[in-house]
């Protein structure tokens, strides 16, 4: 079946993310075998002399022998064949040659496979063949950056995908107040949170995105079925809740099926519920429902108001060097998480640098008609004291122009008024978008932008040019009078968002 609605499938680039993110890996495999002090390379090379020296050898003692030799004229033919007089020089040496170096690789990877694969398949972790040897030789390496992302939804599994190919410490905070659908059943019928935004990030961040990546994503369509609708993901992480007596168990148990890169935490483990109010007043309950209304919404809100943060979550936050909130659902995603008190402040204590990746296109039924200043408003308006550093805004609008479809009923996200904004908060302006599919960031466009900037960021810290305590620009100066010192949110901003 063919992919329909843009804001909810997210299969129209998962095959070419996930060829693309292969080719990553091979490439990042191969650094690691070419990596000085392997201890590898000479002996392969030292194997390589000997079977030269050897095939030499014989060559001159065939030479000798057919120059020395007298064969049988019923023979001649034979022979002939064998040595390729039919073919020309230097072609004849070019083709021993290359049939050599194929047999030769072919022949050491196959015998390496056969003798390795009993320790192979007790390898911890599930690590390569390279990682092993590379983390004995030369200790656990350490990640470039320790990330965090918050948000859900199709938006937080792009990033991830892009984000897993790189060396960073990786963890996912997800929002389980979810109550559509197949999560919205399983939370009903077992009361337990919201799986599926989980599910999601566990299999972007899958080792290799293979059969059980799409086992877990597998959903039964059978309509006469009970199982219709649901995922197995989602029946897997509900049945793991039940037998290990947590749903944070479930999840770590569901981390090692899927060997991922990374690690999920939900915000909180409490039954949360997100709400809605509307300009006109009206009171939407549950999150699947929102978007339903086609109303504007002035603010969202969750039961209970002091939902407990999950303390691993905290944790992660308060160490990480680069804070991600988003992409995804501005409302019913990215919200919802910031909601929770221990989650927000968390962030207003956290040295790292915060980061608002803002949407590619609108969505609807939350943000219709949004531009990136609407974003903005609607962060500073629910949470006082938002410590938010920045803000990476999609800088090429050209794709949105010729393939967002009128029926779709969505539009690029505009970048006008962002000076309201230059003084308290660093704009980033750059090209993030997938020109195939542009209500989507492009993965590794996305993941290279936010490497980047958590490098920098790390590096002024070390250098003792940030003051963690107030914004700066990007000279490393700080900016304007504009924020509170102790809430660091900008004052004018301290509203709701405008109609």
């Amino acid at each position: 079946m063919g992919c329909h609605r843009p804001f909810h499938a997210g299969c129209y680039t998962h095959a070419a993310t996930t060829a693309r993110g292969e080719a990553v890996e091979t490439s990042m495999k191969l650094r690691t075998w070419l990596r000085p002090g392997m201890l590898v390379k000479r002996w392969i090379l030292l194997l390589l002399s000997g079977l030269v020296m050897t095939s030499l050898a014989l060559a001159m003692a065939l030479a000798w022998i057919y120059r020395n030799y007298e064969f049988p004229t019923y023979t001649a033919g034979i022979v002939q064949t064998l040595t390729l007089q039919f073919i020309p020089h230097p072609f004849r040496e070019l083709l021993v040659v290359s049939a050599g170096i194929g047999f030769t690789i072919f022949g050491f990877l196959r015998l390496s496979g056969s003798l390795l694969s009993p320790f192979m398949d007790e390898r911890p972790g599930g690590l390569a063949l390279a990682d092993i040897i590379a983390t004995h030789r030369f200790g656990i390496t350490k990640p470039d950056l320790r990330i965090v992302t918050i948000g859900g939804g199709t938006g937080l599994s792009t990033l991830l995908r892009g984000l897993k190919q790189h060396n960073v410490a990786l963890t996912a905070i997800v929002t389980v107040g979810d109550d559509g659908g197949s999560s919205g059943r399983l939370r009903a019928e077992f009361n337990v949170p919201a799986p599926g935004d989980i599910r999601n990030c566990l299999v972007a961040l899958a080792d290799s995105e293979t059969l059980v990546s799409d086992l877990f994503q597998y959903r039964f369509e059978a309509e006469d079925s009970a199982l219709h609708g649901h995922s197995f993901g989602n029946l897997f992480i509900t049945a793991m809740t039940k037998v290990s007596g947590s749903f944070e168990q479930a999840v770590i148990e569901s981390s090692k099926v899927l060997n991922i890169r990374g690690q999920v935490f939900p915000s909180s483990l409490e039954d949360i519920k997100v709400l809605a109010r509307m300009t006109d007043g009206e009171v939407v309950r549950g999150e699947s429902n929102i978007p339903v209304a086609r109303k504007r919404i002035e603010r969202v809100f969750i039961e209970p108001e002091q939902a407990e943060a999950y303390d691993p979550a905290i944790a992660a936050i308060l160490s990480a060097d680069l804070i991600v909130l988003g992409p995804g659902s501005l409302y019913t995603s990215v919200l919802p998480n910031l909601l929770v008190e221990g989650i927000a402040h968390a962030l207003r204590f956290a040295p790292g640098e915060k980061v608002y990746v803002c949407n590619v296109a609108t969505q609807p039924g939350e943000t219709d008609g949004y531009s990136v200043l609407d974003h903005l408003r609607a962060l500073a308006s629910h949470i006082n004291g938002l410590p938010l550093n920045r803000v990476l805004v999609n800088s090429n609008l050209a794709p949105a122009e010729t393939r967002i479809k009128p029926e779709w009923h969505v539009s690029a996200v505009r970048n006008d008024g962002l000076a309201e904004f230059s003084d308290t908060v660093a704009l980033d302006q750059r090209d993030i978008v997938n020109p195939e599919f542009p209500l989507r960031h492009d993965p590794e466009k996305l993941a290279a932008a936010l490497i980047s900037i958590g490098r920098n960021h790390v590096a002024e810290r070390v250098q003792g040019q940030v003051d963690v305590t107030r914004p700066t620009n990007e000279n490393g100066t700080v900016r304007g009078d504009g924020w509170s010192r102790h809430d660091r949110v900008p004052v004018e901003t301290g509203r709701a968002a405008s109609n």
